[in-house]
């Protein structure tokens, strides 16, 4: 196939990345939203990531075994529309108002969101020259970047009003009181997803009618092979590449989902300038994706890993020895590190699997679970200690270490 054949599918493809980075970066804001309406401290609003991250480690191997017996075509379509579903469903959630509807909710948008990284990922790889696979997942990883940059920067600000009252310090003249100011944020939160539902019916109408070229297994239509090989994980470039990614999905959304509670409840910033600074923060995203990607093409993508991780632990260490503005800067540069390692890690560990790539792309998707603990356990340090709240940040340094021990050693193809 050539380059020319590979143009169509892969601008569809990239537009997943973008769409999902949309959905998973809502959440910071969704956090500080809903410890506003559920009346929620730090450690009970992060189960808002668990929510929604458990889905990624309880769907993707069903989702692989869907996409096994039909197609990645197949798959994405039903995932878009169940996305779409979930992001509706805010429109009655608002009228109940519980925190446990929210989290049914989030968990029904990451299923749909699991199905399209499970299908995105490994369709990109296939989509070309095997020996730029790493800077070809780089490069439509750059597009969650900018998904990301707009959630934070512009998303967030038609969510968070920029009033934080209490019971106690609501205004006696505030319409309709402390219900009427529940009311009013909680309806805030309907309109990003109303237009993210419409944009995701919008998108699966168009890959419905699109041609996406069969990779892979999808070419043999007569393969009676195993809807999913667990056997595959006695790879150790893939065992490890699922742990590195665990630590890594665990130490990321540590630091994203907890970026505007810091900002607001310890550092003492109104909404409006935290996000702002969250726009920044997923700027500093995008810029390091697109930087990555170009640093690819002269410097060997396990060595940039390395580097990266290396930087982003000298950062953790500055926001746990200091906190404060020192730590709100050093979360800047974390992000920028943080920005090819997830995707140069998933290109690493599915390298060399043939036909068990999807089965190694679910594994590595799973992973994703380290999002519904790691954040939970650094939000908890976090609460706990709220004089010195910045030390919860360890837990992040401890999941680059991993992170650079795979950059250096663990990547490798021994068997």
């Amino acid at each position: 196939m050539t380059m020319k054949k590979h143009t169509l599918p892969l601008i569809l493809i990239f537009c997943l990345f973008f769409l999902w980075a949309i959905s998973s970066n809502l959440l910071p804001t969704m956090i500080r939203q809903l410890m506003k309406t559920c009346e929620l401290n730090t450690f009970e609003a992060s189960f808002t990531e668990t929510a929604y991250w458990l889905a990624y480690f309880i769907c993707p191997i069903p989702i692989a075994m869907f996409m096994k017996r039909y197609t990645y075509k197949a798959g994405i379509i039903v995932g878009l529309l169940l996305a779409a579903c979930g992001g509706l469903l805010f429109f009655p959630g608002a009228m109940i108002k519980e925190y446990w509807i929210y989290l049914c909710i989030f968990f029904i948008i990451a299923t749909g969101m699991c199905f399209l990284e499970t299908a995105a990922n490994p369709y990109v790889e296939a989509l070309g020259n095997p020996s730029s696979a790493t800077r070809r997942l780089n490069l439509a990883q750059s597009f969650n970047g900018l998904g990301a940059f707009i959630s934070g920067m512009f998303l967030s600000k038609m969510v968070l009003s920029g009033y934080s009252y209490t019971r106690d310090t609501l205004p006696a003249d505030f319409p309709g009181g402390w219900e009427g100011y529940i009311q009013t944020e909680t309806d805030a939160m309907k309109l990003p997803y109303l237009i993210l539902a419409s944009v995701l019916i919008l998108i699966a109408v168009i890959f419905l009618f699109a041609k996406l070229p069969a990779i892979g297994d999808e070419k043999d239509k007569d393969s009676a092979k195993k809807l999913i090989d667990f056997s595959i994980l006695k790879r150790s470039h893939l065992r490890n590449g699922v742990i590195a990614q665990f630590f890594y999905n665990g130490g990321q959304t540590a630091i994203n989902s907890l970026f505007l509670v810091y900002c607001c409840t310890y550092a003492g910033l109104s909404e409006d300038i935290a996000t702002t600074l969250f726009g920044f923060y997923m700027l500093a995203f995008l810029a390091g994706r697109w930087t990555g990607t170009l640093l690819m093409i002269r410097i060997r993508p396990e060595r940039l890993l390395l580097a990266y991780a290396i930087a982003n632990m000298l950062l953790c260490a500055a926001v746990v020895c200091f906190g404060g503005w020192t730590g709100i800067w050093a979360m800047l540069g974390i992000s920028f590190f943080m920005s090819i390692m997830y995707p140069t890690q998933f290109s690493l560990a599915i390298k060399d699997l043939g036909e068990s790539t999807k089965s190694g792309s679910a594994f590595l998707v799973m992973a994703i679970i380290g999002n519904a603990c790691l954040p939970q356990l650094t939000a908890y340090v976090m609460h706990l200690n709220e004089n010195i709240y910045y030390t919860a940040y360890v837990i992040p340094l401890i999941c680059f270490g991993f992170c650079a021990y795979y950059g250096w050693k663990g990547h490798k193809i021994i068997d």
